[in-house]
C-alpha cells in the first residue's frame, strides 16, 4: 500500500501525535513523506496565565521531536469547538492541501469520534480526498465504540518518540489530561499490539483504500 506522501489531518494541535505519533516515527524511519495540517490551536482551552500562541509553539517542539520538516506543517487558527461555523472554509483548505501535496494517503480522525471539531474534519476530510486511501486514527476518549481493522505494528522506539512529541506539550500536562502518560501511551500500544500478536501496535479504521499495481 503507498503511503507516499501522507497527509494527516489534526482538529486540534496534539491531535496526530496522539492518534498515530508511532506511527508517524516509524513511516519516517522508511523515508515516507509526512505532512501535517492542523485546523485549530485551541487557544479558548488554554490553561488561565498561559501565553497566547503556546500551543503553537508546543506543536511545533512535537513536530521537531518526531522528524517532521517545518515545510511540511500547516496550522489554521479557527476558534476550538466551532470548526462547523467554517465548514467551507474548511473544505477550500483541504482542496488547496490536496492540490500542494498530492497525498497518497490521508489520516483522519475516525467516524465514530464524537467532538464536534473532529466530525467536521472527518466528513470535510472524505469530501476532499473521497477517491484515495482513508484511515481513521483513534482517540479513545473521545469513541463510544471504534472499528479497529487496521493496525499498524511499531517498535518501542517509535512509541518513545510518540511520547516525547506528547511531552513538548506542557499545557496539557497543567490541565491534567489523563492521555497524557506513558502508563496510557504504552498500554494502548500494547494492547493494539496483542491484537495482531506484536508487542505495540496502533489501530485505524479503514474508510477506504485505494490499491494500483500499475
Amino acid at each position: 500500500m503507498n503511503f507516499d506522501p501522507l497527509l494527516i489531518l489534526a482538529p486540534h494541535t496534539d491531535d496526530a501525535e496522539l492518534g498515530c505519533g508511532a506511527t508517524i516515527a516509524y513511516l519516517l524511519e522508511a523515508g515516507i513523506r509526512v505532512y501535517v495540517a492542523v485546523f485549530s490551536t485551541a487557544e479558548a482551552s488554554l490553561p488561565a496565565g498561559v501565553p497566547t500562541g503556546e500551543l503553537k509553539k508546543e506543536f511545533f517542539e512535537a513536530m521537531v521531536a518526531l522528524g517532521i520538516p517545518q515545510d511540511h506543517l500547516f496550522i489554521y487558527d479557527y476558534p476550538v469547538r466551532c470548526l462547523s461555523s467554517y465548514r467551507q472554509d474548511v473544505l477550500e483548505r483541504l482542496v488547496q492541501l490536496r492540490r500542494e501535496i498530492q497525498p497518497s494517503a490521508v489520516f483522519l480522525p475516525a467516524s465514530s469520534d464524537l467532538h464536534q471539531d473532529h466530525q467536521v474534519v472527518h466528513v470535510e476530510g472524505l469530501r476532499a480526498f473521497k477517491d484515495i486511501t482513508v484511515w481513521g486514527y483513534e482517540l479513545p476518549w473521545n469513541h463510544v465504540t471504534f472499528s479497529a481493522n487496521a493496525f499498524m505494528v511499531v517498535e518501542r522506539r517509535h512509541l518513545e518518540k510518540k511520547w516525547k512529541a506528547l511531552q513538548a506539550y506542557k499545557t496539557q500536562f497543567i490541565l491534567g489530561r489523563p492521555y497524557f502518560s506513558w502508563d496510557f501511551i504504552e498500554g494502548l500500544a500494547r494492547v493494539r499490539g496483542t491484537q495482531v500478536k506484536s508487542e505495540y501496535g496502533e489501530a485505524y479504521e479503514v474508510i477506504r483504500v485505494k490499491v494500483d499495481l500499475r
